[in-house]
């Protein structure tokens, strides 16, 4: 996998220890530091730096509600010359309107300790503190699963209390856009559908269901050289079918959100066929 080259010049930095200063934006990976089943599943991919590195805040890609998105250099203390770019979602404790998705996306859920309970039920500083730890865990989890089923998600790197790293999917020299900003041509609306088609199916093989999937949160790479490629994001709403018993009529608003673009650009999808299609796939 090949990253955007950074303008960051290493020029300005002169290592001797590790508790040397960095410069703001500047911190030193975090990788050797987490327990390892706070890492990405193994075999590593080969454009990760797990060795001694700094990681250096380029800017935030994306903002929301629950967390913020940053993209991140890896950059190796021995080998400036080795790097990988990463993102870095950073869920808030604190924010106004947080965690919106509600609570039946967490039925089914336990949390074991009363206190954390509590606070939770309260919003209290520990509670939302909690609640964000609760999240990005989720999410690290599902990302987990899912790429290890298969399903097109960005390798989970690591995971370190409210934040995650993960694979920084790029198209070009910039972020790949969102579905909803691109314009596949008729053979291309084909070939990403069957890819969306194979992504459900899957996940609902699992027991699984996205639960807020749209074309808002599914990125694409490769449009217009007739070799696109759909990624998942955002997910950690992950419901599992047997256990909440919202998830059915999650997984029908998925398949609607994704019958109604891809039927808007010509490629029509009966929503309540895919549904059907997909569901099937559970049982």
């Amino acid at each position: 996998m090949s990253h955007p080259s950074s303008s960051f010049d290493w020029d300005d930095l002169t290592f001797h220890a590790r508790d040397d200063r960095l410069a703001d934006d500047q911190r030193w990976s975090t990788w050797d530091g987490i327990e390892r089943l706070c890492r990405g599943p193994e075999p590593w991919p080969d454009w990760l730096v797990t060795c001694d590195a700094i990681d250096t805040d380029l800017g935030v890609l994306k903002t929301g509600k629950e967390a913020d998105v940053s993209l991140l250099e890896r950059t190796s203390v021995d080998d400036p010359g080795r790097t990988c770019l990463l993102a870095a979602k950073r869920y808030r404790a604190t924010a106004h309107r947080l965690f919106h998705r509600g609570d039946g996306y967490t039925e089914g859920r336990r949390i074991r300790n009363t206190r954390d309970t509590r606070a939770m039920a309260r919003k209290s500083e520990h509670g939302r503190a909690v609640e964000s730890g609760l999240w990005a865990t989720a999410e690290w989890e599902a990302l987990k699963r899912l790429f290890l089923a298969g399903v097109p998600v960005p390798y989970p790197v690591q995971v370190d209390g409210s934040e995650i790293l993960m694979e920084y999917i790029a198209d070009g020299d910039g972020a790949a856009p969102r579905l909803h900003q691109t314009r596949p041509s008729p053979a291309e609306l084909d070939a990403l559908f069957e890819q969306l088609l194979g992504a459900l199916w899957t996940m609902a093989g699992l027991g699984l269901v996205h639960g807020d999937l749209s074309p808002y949160n599914t990125l694409v790479t490769g449009v217009g050289t007739g070799d696109p490629r759909l990624v998942v994001i955002d997910v950690p709403q992950l419901t599992d079918l047997y256990a909440n018993p919202n998830a059915e009529s999650f997984l029908h608003r998925d398949c609607t959100n994704m019958a109604a673009w891809f039927t808007a650009r010509g490629h029509e999808v009966d929503p309540d066929a895919l549904f059907a299609e997909v569901i099937s796939q559970a049982w």
